[in-house]
């Protein structure tokens, strides 16, 4: 590694002026304005992403007559999410649509938002992670079954449940443990 020098040309008086105190206590200024410049530039793009995570579209298709498909849909709109509801007749007709990959997935109602498929009571944390990660080995998430500890079922914090990621082929792993 090379040793760079750096030469500043000032008047005689100027330089005199500057002891060593007064150079070191410039150059920790100046330094320490950089720092803070570049946190606020790294705050600043953070809390644009999770802006963008809130405002994502997430459209939502399920039954009519389901009531915690409902309660799902009003706690991610509580979340910040935008979300579209729409009630069809045949949500298994939409699973097979978007490709949800094994039926041992399935539950009561199914969004899509930004591609993936999120499959029933899955928790807002999971999908802002999931848009904030973007995975490209997955399909999307499911929580199968309809698990009474869930948001939209019995608590909007989600206990004693797993929440799975499935890739096309229906390979799943745990995405996140309650």
């Amino acid at each position: 590694m090379k040793n760079l020098t750096c030469t500043i040309k000032l008047p005689i008086n100027i330089m005199r002026s500057f002891t060593k105190t007064s150079f070191t206590i410039l150059f920790f200024v100046a330094a320490l304005s950089a720092c803070q410049s570049e946190e606020t530039k790294s705050e600043s793009s953070s809390s644009k992403a999770i802006d963008s995570l809130h405002k994502a579209d997430i459209t939502v298709y399920k039954s009519p007559t389901c009531g915690c498909c409902k309660e799902w849909v009003t706690y991610l709109e509580e979340e910040g999410f935008k979300v579209t509801a729409i009630d069809h007749d045949d949500v298994n007709a939409i699973k097979a649509e978007y490709g949800l990959p094994d039926p041992k997935l399935a539950s009561c109602h199914t969004a899509i938002v930004d591609g993936y498929i999120v499959e029933g009571h899955v928790p807002a944390n999971d999908i802002e992670r999931l848009l904030r990660e973007r995975p490209t080995n997955i399909k999307g998430l499911s929580a199968p079954g309809m698990p009474m500890m869930s948001p939209g079922m019995a608590s909007r914090t989600p206990k004693d449940y797993d929440v799975l990621s499935f890739t096309a082929t229906g390979e799943t792993a745990v995405y996140s443990h309650y």
